[in-house]
């Protein structure tokens, strides 16, 4: 349990506050458990389930139909429902009425605080609150441990609010099917005003409490991918690497519509694709993390509801796959982040030391990427200087101009080499042997786009479409606004923070998966349509390679930093909350992710 004085130690300074929110029991016993925890859920609106969230709802599916109302008692409160009353053979003749009340909702505007009872017990003017919990009782002298007394402490208190007599509460253990008394006394009704106190000096000083350090709460923790404490601990103070906490594998992956003329309509618990009412696929909710639909492609007003319901994101792209937008539901509740992001993109000395970072690793990237995928022997030392040297320009570039020139540079000489990294027809490497007559290959000589003139650039263009809508989705996820960035400009329609954050992605997620799918001859001549000068992939093509760009958001590779493997579509979501890390001043500096 963290003690009260090390609470009031916390940062922040307390702003008045003119008509504070009621605070939730559940709140208090997550700010007893851990500051930390509680500022991420009531304060930045972060949540995530975890397999002890979905078993403790499922507990919690009886006592959560509200039914029931109790006695009145000076002003009690009220709930909607029938009332459960023990009948004289169960109770006995002599016995007071005994009145069951669940899902009851009590509320104070003196104590400050709001609370939902599973149930309430209720005898004459006494009122038994019983908080139900999923696991064991555990083995120690209060019977329970102090968050679930001081959250359960709460209940009784908006009971004697409202009239009733609670000199004590239960706490049920459905695992073990155990009630445990826990009696009111003054030390832990002082436990639970503390509190409620310190949780709302926290909230209101606006300061994020530090990570517990090597704790063991943290491994079970759903919001360890969120909180990111080992990684916090580590980027500040080096020691012992980070256990793999950020890496929890998701069931769910992107779906993707593109027949032209499809409709997606939803039915029960899936997602259902027909052409011309034919039915050719369907998915299961649980199993969508996004969708994406290109083109003229049609989702009913019913599945857009219950996507935003379940915040499954919906991304818009154009017949040629260029990045639209997406759609989801209220959006995340985390204002702070988006006001830091705020504040520092107007901050000029701000934005070039972090456009240089990133800029920085994107060479790097590059670099590493021809050297492991050169096929011409070994890369040559000259060509690895010349990297180096772009490197060090923009490290000591004076300003955003003078590191999109040096960045320029390097693209150049990245894409003047690309071709060393094509495998030919008949087995013969990139750059090498000459192709006969009349057969078709990947001829790739320079980088162009608007439109893309050979199937090289045109698969290039394509995957950092794909790319780019994967960053703008997590952003919005984590709780950034993609729109205003630090390095790429404002400009209308563009997702200049997207762009920013997927500069190091570039050759290790969409370069790599366009090589992928070339030198493994997943793509030929057929997956592509030539007209006006332009090379456009056909949906049988875009079909193939967003296989290919999945595969390669799904490998898994070992973060450098941290030293725990996970995939890449999940370090991305760790270099976003890095980010939002750096900007409320957690970290000094944003740590960019560079392969070796």
């Amino acid at each position: 349990m963290t003690t009260e004085a090390q609470r009031a130690a916390l940062p922040g300074a307390v702003p008045p506050a003119a008509s504070p929110p009621l605070l939730p029991a559940r709140m208090l016993n997550e700010y007893v458990y851990c500051p930390r925890l509680a500022y991420l859920e009531w304060v930045q609106g972060e949540w995530a389930h975890s397999a002890d969230t979905v078993e403790g709802r499922h507990v919690h599916r009886r006592v959560d139909r509200r039914s029931g109302t109790p006695p009145p008692a000076g002003g009690g409160a009220s709930s909607q429902g029938e009332s459960e009353r023990e009948s004289e053979d169960e109770a006995g003749p002599e016995a007071p009425e005994r009145i069951h009340v669940r899902s009851m909702e009590l509320s104070s505007t003196t104590l400050g605080l709001v609370a939902k009872l599973d149930l309430a017990e209720f005898e004459g003017r006494r009122a038994v609150p019983v908080d139900y919990k999923r696991g064991k009782r555990p083995h120690v002298p209060a019977g329970a441990y102090d968050p679930e007394r001081v959250q359960l402490c709460v209940q009784g208190l908006l009971l004697e609010e409202h009239g009733h007599e609670a000199p004590e509460g239960v706490l049920y253990f459905a695992a073990s099917r155990e009630r445990v008394r826990v009696p009111f006394d003054e030390a832990l009704r002082l436990a639970t005003r503390e509190a409620a106190a310190g949780l709302r000096r926290m909230a209101e000083g606006g300061a994020i409490p530090p990570p517990l350090e090597n704790s063991p709460k943290c491994p079970r923790c759903s919001l360890a991918p969120i909180c990111l404490p080992d990684e916090v601990h580590f980027l500040r103070a080096g020691g012992a690497p980070p256990r793999p906490l950020a890496v929890a594998q998701t069931p769910a992956l992107p779906m993707y519509v593109q027949s032209r003329g499809a409709k997606v309509a939803k039915s029960g618990e899936l997602l259902e694709v027909s052409i011309e009412d034919e039915k050719v696929l369907s998915a299961r909710l649980i199993d969508v993390s996004q969708l994406v639909l290109q083109g003229g492609v049609y989702l009913t007003t019913p599945a857009l509801h219950e996507l935003m319901s379940r915040e499954i994101p919906v991304t818009w792209l154009s017949h040629g796959g260029w990045f639209l937008g997406h759609t989801v539901g209220l959006g995340h509740k985390n204002v702070e982040l988006r006001s830091a992001q705020y504040r520092a993109s107007f901050d000029e000395a701000f934005c070039l030391r972090l456009a240089k970072v990133l800029v920085v690793a994107k060479i790097r990237n590059q670099r590493t990427l021809l050297r492991r995928n050169w096929k011409r022997g070994e890369m040559p030392e000259p060509l690895l200087a010349e990297f180096r040297r772009d490197v060090e320009a923009a490290q000591h570039a004076h300003d955003l101009p003078q590191l999109l020139g040096a960045e320029g540079n390097a693209a150049a000489r990245y894409f003047r080499h690309f071709a060393a990294m094509l495998a030919r027809p008949g087995g013969g490497e990139g750059g090498g042997e000459p192709v006969a007559a009349g057969t078709w290959a990947f001829d790739f000589e320079h980088r162009n786009r608007r439109p893309p003139a050979d199937p090289v650039n045109a698969l290039l263009s394509f995957a950092y479409a794909l790319l780019t809508r994967s960053f703008a989705v997590t952003l919005t996820a984590v709780g950034f606004d993609s729109m205003r960035g630090f390095y790429h400009q404002p400009r209308y329609g563009r997702p200049a923070l997207a762009l920013d954050m997927m500069e190091p992605f570039r050759p290790l997620v969409a370069d790599s998966a366009v090589l992928m799918a070339i030198n493994n001859g997943e793509l030929d001549e057929g997956n592509f349509v030539r007209a006006g000068g332009a090379v456009a992939l056909n949906e049988g093509g875009r079909r193939a390679f967003i296989a290919a760009f999945e595969r390669r958001l799904s490998q898994e590779v070992t973060h450098p930093l941290f030293g725990y493997a996970a995939q890449y579509r999940q370090i991305v979501e760790i270099q976003c909350r890095l980010l939002g890390r750096h900007l409320l001043g957690e970290l000094a500096d944003y740590p960019a992710f560079t392969t070796r």
